[in-house]
């Protein structure tokens, strides 16, 4: 979807244009990226988490 062919319900411009706060809000939505964490930066603090609680549980368990 783009914002090129939106028109905004408070100002009746368009969102692309981005007049009021609430084009600007919109149009930010549309174009928002990914998540800003990584996915493999994910999976390896997924990895050490299950390391350190393996090691945990030999010395403790």
């Amino acid at each position: 979807m783009s914002c090129e062919h939106l028109v905004c319900a408070n100002c009746s411009g368009p969102v692309v244009e981005g007049r009021c706060p609430t084009c600007r809000a919109a149009r930010a939505e549309v174009h928002r990226h990914g998540p800003a964490v990584p996915p493999a930066l994910v999976l390896a603090g997924l990895v050490a988490l299950l390391f350190v609680a393996l090691l945990l549980q030999r010395l403790y368990g």
